[in-house]
């Protein structure tokens, strides 16, 4: 991340979009949802939003120090992540808007919680990210540098937005057709697996597994 450059900003950008946008965390995060008052449903954004981009920061800081007590590589994480990203992609897939039972609880508490597990991880902050996140902070001597900065940076952009859509949920929700979400979950699904497929291609590239072939860009 030494050579910092527009297009390369705008690439760690969109991979952020994926791996801590909105959009995986939106159908969950409306069918858990579903039938509550808009000022509970922006307060449960709000706080999910909060957790996912506290989470985020802590991954890209300690990134180096995780990987290196775990004894973890850059290449087992993209393997991991990417059959963890599988499988949430495939579900997508199988059976979109269904497999997201609404709270029935109507505590504060069990409010928060649900902010903080599922929707915050893994849906918000999703295993592409995680990776993302760990592996960049893992690259750098310190988060304290110019690529240290603009990492931090994007990450809040990313986080800004992620605030916005969910901030105002209510207001976005009225304007979601049905039929929209579930086939927009499905497309988006396809093109999560796309991507788990080519992390476990680079992971398993970079552990010399898949040494010689060729990388198909």
């Amino acid at each position: 991340m030494d050579n910092i450059d527009v297009e390369m900003i705008g690439t760690v950008a969109l991979l952020l979009l994926i791996g801590m946008g909105p959009k995986i965390a939106l159908v969950p995060f409306l069918e858990k949802t579903k039938g509550y008052e808009p000022e509970r449903q922006r307060a449960i954004g709000r706080r999910m939003v909060l957790v996912g981009v506290c989470t985020a920061v802590v991954l890209f800081v300690a990134g180096g120090t995780l990987m290196h007590l775990l004894h973890v590589s850059g290449g087992a994480l993209g393997v991991g992540g990417g059959i963890v990203l599988m499988i949430i992609a495939l579900r997508m897939i199988a059976s979109p808007g269904k497999e997201h039972a609404p709270a029935t609880e109507e505590s504060h508490e069990s409010d928060m919680k649900m902010a903080v597990y599922p929707l915050a991880v893994p849906y918000l902050i999703n295993p592409a990210g995680m990776v993302i996140l760990i592996v960049a902070g893992g690259r750098l001597d310190s988060v304290f540098t110019v690529p240290g900065m603009i990492m931090l940076g994007l990450i809040l952009l990313v986080g800004l937005f992620d605030f916005l859509v969910f901030g105002n949920i209510d207001k976005i929700a009225k304007r979601l057709r049905p039929v929209t979400l579930v086939i927009s979950e499905v497309v988006f699904g396809l093109l999560l697996t796309a991507l788990s497929i080519e992390m476990m291609v680079a992971g398993l590239r970079a552990l010399g597994v898949l040494e010689g072939l060729p990388s198909g860009h």
